[in-house]
Order: C-alpha cells, then sequence, then structure tokens
C-alpha cells in the first residue's frame, strides 16, 4: 500500500534530514520534488497546490524547536499537512440515535460495493452490533445471491430481495423488516453503472428520500485515482456524501484517491479495504496513514491488528515457554499462522517504524511461510516438540513428505535454532530492549527477518 508514493516522497525528503537551517532556497528545492511524487501518484493538482502553500508557509521563518534538526522539524510538518490533507483524524460512523442505523453504500459497479457490505457487517458484528443486510441491485447478475451468500457466511440476516421488485420498495421494507427483527444496523447494497447517468443518479435520490439514511458512503476503487474523486463529486453534488471507503488498498493503488478524495468533497475517509477476506477492512485514520506514507511506521495499528489476532492468555503462555527456552516448532507454526491472519507481511513490516526502508531491497515471498509450513506440518509431533533429535534419515523423510530439499530442513532448523538462543539473550537482557534488537539484528538471517521469510 502506497509503496511507490513512500519511496518517491521518503527520497525527496531524504535531502532535508541533516539540515541545520530552514531556508526558502532548501524548502523550495524539496518541496519541487514532493510536488512531482504528488501528480505522480495521480493526486488532484489543486490539492497538491493547497498541501504546497500549506507546508511552505509553515516552514518558512519557523523556529525551530530545541532537539531536532531543521531538515527533521521539515518532515514534521510536511507528516502534519499530509494527515491534515487526509481529515486529520479518524470519522466514526455515526450509529448513536435512533435505531435502526440506515447505512446506503453507492458508487460505480466493480468498485466493491457487496463486498465492502459484508465486511462492514463483519467489523459492526465484531463490536455488538446487529446488522441487517439488504440486497437493493436488482440490475447485476446474482447480485442479490452474492449478499445473500455473504450474509450466510458471517450468519447475520440478509432481506429476501427479488429482482423483479423495485429498489424502492425494497429499501423501505427492508428498513422495517429489519426494525422488527432487532437490527440496530441496515446495510443497503445499491446498484451502480459502469458510468454515472441519469437513472441511476435518480434511483439513489428516490432510495435516500424513502428511508433517510443516516450515512450514505461512496465505495471507492483505490486503483482508479483521481478518476475515482471526480465520480466521488458528482455523488456528492447529488446525494451529499457523509464519507467514503476506499477499496484494493493492497494492490498497486498510486495513492490520489485517499490523497486527494476527502480534500475535494470535504467528506471523511472512514474505511479502507486491504485484502480480499472479510476482516480485510481497517478504520481510515489520516494521521497513521500520513506516517506510513513517510515511511515511519505505525506501531498503532499494527498492535491493533495483534491485539484481534493472538490470544492474551496464550501470549502470556507463550511469554513464558520463550523465557524458560522452551520455545517450540508447533509454537512457532502457530506464530506464522497467527501472522497470516494479520494481513500481508510487506504491510506489516511497513508498520515497524524504519523497517520499510530496511526491507527496501530485500524479497518478502509470502510463498516462504508456506514452504515452512509444508516442513514442520511434515514433522512427526515428537520432532516438533524437540527438534534436535532430527537426524539425517528424519531430515530426508521431512524433506520428501514436504516436497522440499534436505538442505531446505536444514536450512529452517538452523535459522530456528537462533531464534531460540536469540529469544534466550532477549530475555536475559530483561528491560533493555535496544541491546536485544541489536542481538536479534546481529543473529537473524536476512537482516531481521523470521526464519524463511526473505529468501
Amino acid at each position: 500500500m502506497f509503496e511507490s508514493l513512500q519511496e518517491k516522497l521518503t527520497g525527496a525528503l531524504g535531502r532535508m534530514r541533516g539540515k541545520q537551517r530552514l531556508n526558502e532556497a532548501n524548502i523550495a528545492e524539496a518541496l519541487q520534488q514532493v510536488r512531482v511524487a504528488l501528480l505522480e501518484a495521480d493526486v488532484n493538482f489543486r490539492v497538491v497546490r493547497a498541501f504546497l502553500e500549506a507546508v511552505q508557509k509553515r516552514a518558512v521563518g519557523e523556529e525551530v524547536p530545541g532537539g531536532v534538526t531543521a531538515g527533521q522539524y521539515f518532515i514534521k510538518i510536511v507528516n502534519d499537512e499530509l494527515a491534515a490533507m487526509m481529515g486529520g483524524a479518524h470519522e466514526p460512523l455515526r450509529l448513536e440515535g435512533a435505531s435502526p442505523a440506515v447505512l446506503m453504500l453507492v458508487g460505480l459497479q466493480g468498485s466493491g460495493k457487496t463486498s465492502s457490505i459484508g465486511k462492514l457487517a463483519k467489523l459492526l458484528k465484531d463490536e455488538g452490533r446487529q446488522p441487517y443486510l439488504v440486497p437493493a441491485d436488482v440490475y447485476r447478475p446474482a447480485a442479490i445471491e452474492q449478499l445473500a451468500t455473504l450474509a450466510r457466511t458471517l450468519d447475520v440476516p440478509c432481506h429476501p430481495s427479488r429482482t423483479e421488485q423495485n429498489p424502492v420498495d425494497i429499501a423501505r421494507e427492508a428498513v422495517e423488516a429489519g426494525r422488527k427483527s432487532g437490527a440496530d444496523v441496515i446495510l443497503i447494497d445499491t446498484a451502480g453503472r459502469l458510468q454515472i447517468d441519469e437513472e441511476l443518479m435518480v434511483e439513489l435520490e428516490r432510495i435516500k428520500a424513502a428511508v433517510q439514511p443516516r450515512e450514505i458512503l461512496y465505495v471507492a476503487d483505490g486503483l482508479t485515482g483521481q478518476d475515482a474523486v471526480n465520480t466521488a463529486r458528482e455523488f456528492h453534488d447529488r446525494l451529499t456524501l457523509t464519507g467514503h471507503i476506499l477499496t484494493k488498498m493492497d494492490g498497486d493503488a498510486r495513492g490520489g484517491a485517499a490523497l486527494s478524495i476527502r480534500a475535494v468533497t470535504q467528506c471523511p475517509i472512514k474505511f479502507m479495504a486491504v485484502g480480499e477476506k472479510l476482516e480485510n477492512l481497517e478504520r481510515f485514520h489520516p494521521d497513521r496513514i500520513a506516517s506510513r506514507i513517510l515511511g515511519m511506521g505505525d506501531l498503532v495499528s499494527l498492535i491493533e491488528k495483534a491485539q484481534e489476532t493472538f490470544d492474551e492468555e496464550q501470549a502470556l503462555a507463550l511469554q513464558r515457554k520463550m523465557a524458560r527456552n522452551e520455545f517450540t516448532l508447533s509454537d512457532f507454526l502457530d506464530q506464522l499462522r497467527a501472522l497470516r491472519n494479520m494481513g500481508p507481511l510487506q504491510d506489516l513490516m511497513n508498520m515497524v517504524p524504519g523497517m520499510s526502508g530496511m526491507l527496501k531491497n530485500a524479497d518478502l515471498d509470502e510463498r516462504q511461510i508456506t514452504r515452512v509450513e509444508a516442513i514442520i506440518c511434515s514433522m512427526t509431533p515428537r520432532e516438533r516438540e524437540n527438534h534436535q533429535i532430527i537426524n539425517m534419515s528424519r531430515r530426508n523423510r521431512i524433506a520428501k513428505g514436504s516436497g522440499t530439499r534436505p538442505n531446505d530442513v536444514n536450512k529452517l532448523l538452523k535459522q530456528f535454532s537462533q531464534m531460540r538462543k536469540m529469544m534466550k539473550k532477549m530475555s536475559r537482557f530483561g528491560g533493555d530492549q535496544r541491546r536485544a534488537m541489536q542481538s536479534l539484528q546481529s543473529m537473524m538471517p536476512g537482516g531481521g527477518a523470521p526464519p524463511g521469510m526473505i529468501r
């Protein structure tokens, strides 16, 4: 996510890091490079101009606080203005008040509205809400069945819409049915077109008038950049949007939509989809995204992901095993699988401050995780609990069972042994995280990544 923009912006700002003073010349030089990076990311040119003016106004003549260099302070200004351009802070859904709260999702065909409804329903259900799904797209083949399938997967109710019904009638009847069923959030999936047309907009306006939604969320394809922004503006003029959901942000999205859409429509981005799975929907925090774009990581989001994935009691038990040097290959396999559930490996690494730069030239291959899994799964329970009993004949058998080579098994066992030694060192260092991390980095293959993840 934002890899290309991140690389260009960090490169543009890299020369400023060592500057001891800010002056009009070096500020102008840096801003010119930032301008090129943003335009190449397909950010709206008016948004770029306003952003550069805001940064220049703050930077020129600014008194640099003690303890930081002028270059570091300039980067902080850029970070602050990037966050401000995207809205400043996360704006949650407006769900308080009379129940049920009606949410209406709109957008062009293919932007990901139906899958976004499923992801949003899962997020709301996990928070203790009772969502009710409403398929109101009677034009796209299988649209109704797609949402019904998602509802069955999530075990949430779905309105029994039929293709011969009028979408306005579906929405009106569904709100009443949802209220009677005890739902507190009603999610309406509306029709889209390949492009905006009058018939579509009139239908959406009639649905809005019939159900008075508390939120009208525009679903924007993050890959389309400025095109998504222009379309969002037209939807906003007709429907008065309350927010946006950005989809396909796990791909090679250049960032134009994320950086422009809030400034152009004055409506906040509330969520972004970062994968195909139902759990791959994140709340949009402008300040955290700005830090990611500038290569400064996002530890808060990483911790939140970890808290969702790892059981607290299991984590404490694992910590005790590490301290006693009893960490086994079975434990390692469990951690690998949990790590996979947190999202793409590259995205996780980019959330660690400074890690994106360290791994810039590393080949992070998630297929390697699958290979490690296959090797460990080809071991007997006794071998997983005590890897030291694995002799040459056992290694040959494990390699044959996992479709790998004996050398791959040897490599994994060697790296696992190094990991155990590192954990023992970290336990001995206690709270001295700096020394522990130095030890970790010097011992780990690939310069600091878990075994098998860097080729």
